[in-house]
């Protein structure tokens, strides 16, 4: 039997205290892209996808999935999702895309496409810096990796350009955003 195209979805989701005022567009987008990537999973059997996901504040990280079946991922509410603390944007980057890279070290045969959900800039990280993220980005991009940073109230392109990453997305915060 041939293997299936495996699909790894690295979802870094921040939880920082300033994502509390639009704690109900970040669950609706977030479950949306649980939708999305349920249905692409039924729309495609012959591809398996699987699902990581972190969130982090200034709290630390928090490893809420790793790489489970697709299937698992379940949407968040209120009650899940409780935004707190500052905003170390390198450093939940840098442990999740670190911590899926070392597990798929050998392995080929896979597509990983990271999705990056932030209201803010970088404000607290300790481990790693832009330079090191932009770095670990190029680096994979030529592994078939795709980044798509998503964000509002910052400079969306700017950030996501000085990362390496090419793929954006602009939300407005408020009902129409």
């Amino acid at each position: 039997m041939e293997k299936k195209q495996q699909v790894h979805n690295l979802i870094i989701l921040d939880e920082s205290g300033s994502m509390e005022s639009i704690k109900p567009t970040i669950i609706q987008g977030f479950n949306e892209l649980v939708q999305t990537i349920q249905g692409i999973q039924k729309q495609f059997p012959e591809q398996e996808h699987f699902i990581s996901l972190v969130s982090f504040n200034g709290l630390g990280q928090k490893l809420l999935h790793f790489i489970d079946p697709a299937t698992k991922l379940k949407q968040i509410d209120d009650k899940s999702y409780k935004p707190d603390a500052s905003t170390p944007l390198f450093d939940g980057m840098g442990f999740s895309i670190n911590k899926l890279k070392q597990s798929l070290q050998g392995q080929s045969g896979y597509n990983v496409l990271v999705t990056i959900l932030t209201d803010g800039e970088e404000n607290a990280s300790k481990e790693f810096s832009g330079n090191d993220i932009k770095k670990l980005v190029e680096e994979l991009k030529q592994n078939r990796w795709t980044f798509t940073y998503i964000g509002t109230d910052h400079d969306v392109e700017k950030i996501a350009l000085s990362l390496s990453i090419n793929n954006t997305l602009i939300f407005t915060k408020s009902e129409a955003g």
